[in-house]
């Protein structure tokens, strides 16, 4: 009897300190995939606390990002060269599972919405 108590407190202990995969803050640092809307190419980047680097068509940029919430940040080039480059592109998070997350993306001040989603390949 000892042996099952024993066992079940250790089940639960062991349960409750696992991390899971689908924790927001999961998704934070790491090098991701993001396909945009229905297109079959995608692009790559690798984030951290302040810097997202992005590799797309062996193009690369790199952005400030700010976190607003859990579910929601900016992204700002850090070197525009356009108009629309300068404007911050908002990302919110809608869902969230084991090793992706799908979004909702626009330019600051901008009707045009694009959704999309993120794997995350490695920490």
């Amino acid at each position: 009897m000892k042996f099952l108590i024993t066992f079940f407190l250790l089940s639960v202990l062991c349960a409750c300190t696992a991390k899971h995969k689908t924790d927001i803050l999961f998704f934070r640092k790491g090098t991701f995939k993001t396909y945009v809307g229905k297109r079959k190419d995608s692009s790559y980047f690798f984030r951290n606390d302040k810097t997202q680097i992005e590799t797309y068509r062996n193009k690369k940029d790199t952005f400030a990002i700010t976190w607003k919430s859990n579910f929601e940040y900016e992204l700002r080039k850090k070197n525009p060269r356009t108009k629309l480059d300068s404007l911050p592109f908002i990302v919110k998070i809608t869902a969230i599972k084991q090793d992706y997350y799908k979004f909702k993306g626009y330019y600051l001040g901008s009707n045009f919405k694009q959704d999309g989603i993120t794997y995350k390949l490695k920490e």
